[in-house]
């Protein structure tokens, strides 16, 4: 079966256009060696109103020199959750370039210990990465007075 294309039909698609630009020199890109480090410069970034009001995803995006590229504010949800859909994550990572990443979201409840869906999440983004060749190499559950790391713990 056999089908003809009309001669307009390019124009009945999608442009897609990746680009990522920074304006900051590599070498005064901070560098992530610990997940103080990260903790420290992921809280500089959240909007202290919301951080004990409303559940947000982050990600934070490196080169292969750990050095940050940029940080992705992902989603913003309720009291009691938000969506960090992994397809967003890593379409996040691959436009920046990224060799790694580390995600992070906050708990206001002030609670530091991970749930059963944050560990899940955890593994799944640990195994897509694997398969992406892009390091996961935290998972932060954040609030204003400290930080649960994933790393650190062993859970990665």
């Amino acid at each position: 079966m056999e089908t003809t294309v009309n001669n307009t039909d390019w124009m009945k698609v999608a442009e897609i256009e990746l680009i990522y630009r920074s304006k900051v020199k590599a070498s005064e890109r901070p560098q992530i060696h610990k997940s103080t480090e990260a903790y420290r410069l992921l809280l500089q970034q959240w909007n202290p109103d919301k951080l004990e009001l409303q559940e947000q995803f982050k990600i934070m995006l490196l080169n292969r020199n750990c050095r940050v590229l940029g940080i992705y504010e992902l989603s913003t949800g309720g009291v009691s959750g938000t969506v960090a859909d992994p397809k967003l994550i890593f379409a996040a990572a691959l436009k920046a370039g990224a060799s790694s990443l580390i995600v992070c979201h906050n708990h206001p409840s002030g609670s530091l210990h991970p749930s059963r869906q944050d560990e899940e999440l955890t593994g799944k983004l640990r195994q897509a990465g694997q398969f992406l060749d892009i390091n996961l190499m935290d998972h932060l559950i954040i609030t204003s007075e400290g930080y649960y790391s994933f790393a650190d713990e062993g859970l990665l």
